[in-house]
């Protein structure tokens, strides 16, 4: 069990992922938590994260600090993805290790895996295959980030770990349409097409590509879970988190269009690209541990949507 009453720093606390830790620490009495904006640090200045580490000290570190996007993103912004994404996982890193940091949770994506990879994915699947193009800068930064990780480990002795999301969404979502990621963007596609009394609304590809969905508040108490009972001293120094179960995209936004109350019709436009044909999560190695995900999806949508009504008027 990590001390709730350790300092303990959370990189990237404004995001999706970050927001949820700092609530689920905040709500396990966790009562030093830090927290910087990227104007009061930019982990990507090398310098700035060693003076940060060496004046504060925290114990713990999440490092939840990434640039992420959808597909539209990741194919307009792929040097930004990969440079920027490398240059944060290298700078905290290696500031942890210099410094002592206890145990630290680096946090990944499920588009690690192959494009191809057997369905559902295991972690022992990572490289056996090319990644899915649309978003191997990304993936690549995020390999990298891990096998450094596993590499600290090995030479300095240190407990760092890392989790492997599945797709996310929740409360703090990124909802612009450019530069968010699935759910958000159908959340606020179909709230606007009502707003506006739009008869159709045109999503992109197919809508057969399967995907898995966690709510970011599952994946936050995952996370704790992770840093109170996985240890990189394991033969494993990652597990997959997810929900174990998927849907098609088409499935998701006519579920995601009920919630919203639209409703006009669907139009699929099949010369846009899918991505990947399924991205689903083995999750036994966390269920072995003794954690499973709780929120139905039906239910996190809903409660999403509401938030998304309440902070974007």
């Amino acid at each position: 069990m990590i001390d709730r009453s350790a300092r303990i720093y959370v990189a990237g606390h404004r995001g999706l992922v970050g927001s949820a830790l700092v609530r689920r620490l905040e709500q396990e009495g966790a009562s030093d938590v830090l927290t910087r904006t990227r104007a009061e640090l930019d982990l990507t200045d090398a310098r700035a994260v060693d003076a940060f580490f060496a004046d504060e000290r925290p114990r713990y570190v999440f490092l939840a600090a990434a640039k992420v996007g959808g597909i539209h993103a990741n194919r307009s912004l792929p040097a930004d993805f990969i440079g920027e994404n490398l240059r944060i996982q290298c700078n905290v890193l290696e500031a942890a290790q210099r410094y002592g940091v206890d145990k630290l949770l680096f946090l990944g994506s499920s588009c690690i895996y192959p494009k191809h990879a057997p369905q559902p994915m295991r972690e022992e699947h990572l490289l056996t295959g090319p990644l899915e193009p649309t978003n191997q800068p990304y993936a690549v930064a995020k390999i990298a980030g891990m096998v450094m990780c596993e590499s600290m480990n090995r030479q300095h002795g240190t407990n760092f770990i890392a989790a492997m999301p599945t797709n996310l969404y929740g409360p703090g979502d990124n909802f612009d349409l450019e530069s968010g990621h699935v759910l958000a963007a159908l959340i606020r596609r179909f709230h606007e097409a009502k707003e506006q009394g739009s008869p159709t609304v045109e999503l992109w590809g197919t809508g057969s590509p399967r995907r898995e969905f966690l709510h970011v508040d599952d994946l936050a108490e995952a996370c704790l879970f992770l840093m109170d009972h996985f240890d990189a001293t394991t033969d494993r120094h990652f597990l997959n988190v997810g929900t174990g179960t998927d849907l098609t995209i088409r499935e998701l936004a006519e579920t995601v269009r009920d919630i919203v109350g639209y409703t006009g019709a669907i139009a699929w436009n099949a010369d846009m690209p899918d991505g990947t044909p399924r991205k689903l999560l083995d999750v036994s190695g966390l269920a072995d541990l003794g954690w499973r995900a709780r929120i139905p999806l039906s239910e996190g949508i809903r409660a999403t949507y509401e938030w998304y009504q309440r902070n974007h008027p």
